[in-house]
């Protein structure tokens, strides 16, 4: 496969986004500007300018008519994805690391950190869809993070009919959470170590979580329950579930702070490929010269994306070959 590089970036990456269709690629960086791309040949459509800090998060609607980022000048700005303009912000009292669309597209979550006296949690915020500038500025529920500060919340996705949130903690552990009233329904800890990502399938039945202990897992939806395990020797930043074909693909990589020690090889920067069901590993893809920090599947399993601490997206269309992979 031969990868198309975009140079958006000036920056690390933070997070890759397709729209529904996939025609489309939302990144994100520590530069500031939120870019979006043909995803077939790689040109650059437009960029998203105005925050004043590094942008952790972003994500798109199901019409691709808004998108919304979040980002660590402690801000929430909501875009009308053809045109570029900014047309709302939500100020929050410390940055905003994951932000999503509901699935019926009329709220949004935020994961704010705790940080300075904040307690940090998640969110939700109710939207209005009409490319209106007139958003509520307070949210429909807030959940804090608990006094025990191992236990805040790093990431979150909505489950399927939105009816509640999958939550990921700084200890490796998970939660359902009921987000109307915060109650937490069912917990487990499949991790030793922070989730940096959950993903999840496509019916939402089950989702992947990437963690820094170096192991992704396959969960449950309903009960957390352990489904797969897919075991690596790097500390894993993002993982996704691949549509059409019963494979996922993780990618992380040695910590940032230690590259200049290392080679590219000894930091193992690639996105490694498991088999779904069986949990074996059937394939590697290198390029990247840092760790990647975000993996995205195009919704119609034609390809991925990943972006990485080196400020490359690599976006990579999959060969007929492996349509046709069987173990």
């Amino acid at each position: 496969m031969r990868p198309i590089l975009l140079q958006g970036h000036t920056r690390p990456l933070t997070q890759i986004k397709y729209n529904r269709e996939g025609d489309l690629l939302f990144t994100v960086a520590k530069d500031k500007v939120a870019s979006v791309w043909y995803s077939h040949n790689g040109e650059r459509v437009g960029t998203y300018n105005g925050h004043l800090g590094s942008i952790y998060t972003i994500d798109v609607n199901d019409n691709s008519t808004i998108c919304i980022t979040g980002s660590g000048d402690n801000t929430a700005k909501l875009w009308e994805v053809r045109t570029g303009k900014c047309l709302f912000t939500w100020t929050e009292e410390t940055a905003v690391k994951r932000v999503q669309f509901s699935e019926d597209n009329k709220m949004v979550l935020f994961v704010t950190e705790q940080r300075m006296g904040f307690p940090g949690g998640i969110k939700i915020y109710s939207i209005d869809e009409n490319l209106s500038s007139e958003q509520n500025p307070e949210p429909i529920s807030v959940i804090n993070n608990s006094s025990d500060t191992t236990k805040k919340f790093t990431v979150a996705a909505w489950t399927a009919n939105d009816k509640n949130l999958a939550v990921g903690h700084l200890d490796g552990s998970l939660s359902i959470i009921d987000w109307k009233n915060g109650e937490v329904l069912c917990s487990s800890h499949p991790h030793s170590e922070q989730i940096m990502d959950i993903q999840m399938s496509s019916d939402k039945s089950y989702f992947i979580t990437a963690s820094k202990d170096k192991d992704a897992k396959l969960i449950e939806t309903n009960t957390l329950s352990l489904l797969k395990n897919y075991s690596t020797d790097t500390p894993l930043n993002s993982a996704s579930i691949t549509p059409v074909t019963d494979f996922v693909v993780v990618g992380g990589g040695q910590e940032a702070m230690n590259v200049t020690t290392t080679s590219a090889r000894q930091g193992k920067f690639e996105c490694r490929f498991y088999h779904k069901i069986y949990a074996e590993e059937i394939g590697r893809l290198k390029g990247h010269f840092g760790p990647i920090n975000t993996i995205a599947v195009e919704p119609t399993g034609k390809g991925f994306a990943s972006g990485g601490e080196d400020g490359y997206v690599r976006l990579q269309q999959f060969d007929p070959e492996y349509f046709k992979f069987k173990m």
